[in-house]
């Protein structure tokens, strides 16, 4: 069967290998929609550090059940359209003992840490399929990042009253966003530096949105939080100068969630910490909940979709959309690709 591989850092190449047995307990999938993660836009730069070469991306998957294997519940049926969640956990480390398994210590999310989906047939646990409730392939290949976002909104326990201050208005972005708005009914205020992006950030359930490069960041958000700022700031950008703003903007007894990876060392004015009495958190993955309330959302009907994705390509051209959006990242949101 066909695959993509990163073959090293800029460099992509098409391969084959052989098609994988499911064992018992498991299902086949063919994978018929895949999207392109920032991590995959990571790895093709070099910048990943949990990945080694040569690596096969993809873990924001449609797909289609195969096969299925003894120990598969009967509610699993060969033709029924599902995504995957993509990661493992080995629940033992003091994560899986506290139940947070999306953080589990030695988790191997695939197209990461692990090959992943971009092949035309994967295996996968029974426990870690959602199945589509009637979803297209477009909308399932968004639920696992749109689940990343979700899962931000809910570690800093977003509530109808709060004010929600979003940095990033990428995919993860977008999907905190849309939680906390659309699914919470919280007030967002969405940051980016593409006019583009907020727009989109705007269908996604923001209530006003902000061009910090050409807007005076802290000026605006005094004015639109009557001079408190937001009672929560989550980070989906992965930049050392939201890092600090996040802390710098939130109000006092706020709550800061970072789900961005920062590229280089961040100094903080630590004072704000103990001043404000911060409750400062990260957030990582996803659970099953997150995925549910996803679904929920994307069968409702009112997250934008087609202005999410902006761009379909068949598998042949993968390697090529990848390389493209290393070279204009700011043009894109999401890339799928078609098997």
């Amino acid at each position: 069967m066909k695959t993509l591989l990163i073959d090293a850092p800029g460099t992509f190449s098409f391969g084959e290998k052989p098609a994988p047995v499911p064992a018992p307990g498991e299902v086949l999938l063919r994978v018929r929609r895949l999207g392109f993660c920032g991590s995959d836009l990571s790895t093709f730069r070099g910048g990943n550090p949990l990945v080694s070469y040569p690596r096969i991306p993809g873990h924001e998957i449609a797909a289609v059940i195969e096969s299925v294997t003894a120990g598969v519940p009967a509610r699993f049926v060969p033709g029924q359209e599902v995504t995957v969640m993509p990661y493992t956990t080995c629940g033992r480390c003091s994560s899986c003992r506290q139940k947070r398994f999306n953080a589990c210590r030695h988790n191997q999310t695939l197209g990461v840490q692990q090959d992943g989906a971009f092949t035309d047939f994967i295996t996968a646990k029974w426990e870690k399929l959602i199945p589509s409730q009637g979803l297209g392939l477009r909308e399932l290949a968004l639920v696992e990042p749109l689940a990343v976002g979700f899962h931000a909104v809910s570690r800093g326990r977003v509530t109808k009253t709060d004010t929600v201050l979003v940095f990033g208005c990428g995919m993860i972005g977008l999907g905190a966003i849309a939680a906390a708005g659309l699914h919470r009914g919280a007030t967002v205020i969405a940051v980016d530096i593409e006019d583009t992006k907020l727009a989109v950030a705007k269908k996604a359930g923001a209530t006003h949105v902000i061009n910090s490069k050409t807007e005076n960041l802290h000026e605006r958000l005094q004015a639109l939080t009557d001079g408190h700022g937001p009672d929560v700031a989550i980070e989906a950008v992965g930049n050392p100068a939201t890092f600090t703003a996040a802390v710098d903007e939130v109000c006092f007894a706020g709550r800061v969630v970072y789900i961005g990876y920062a590229k280089a060392p961040v100094s903080y004015e630590t004072k704000y910490f103990v001043m404000k009495e911060l409750d400062i958190m990260g957030s990582r993955n996803s659970t099953p909940e997150d995925f549910n309330d996803v679904v929920a959302m994307l069968t409702s009907g009112r997250y934008p979709v087609a202005d999410t994705v902006t761009r379909t390509v068949p598998f042949a051209e993968a390697g090529q959309a990848l390389a493209d959006w290393s070279a204009n990242p700011g043009a894109i949101t999401k890339i799928h690709v078609e098997l």
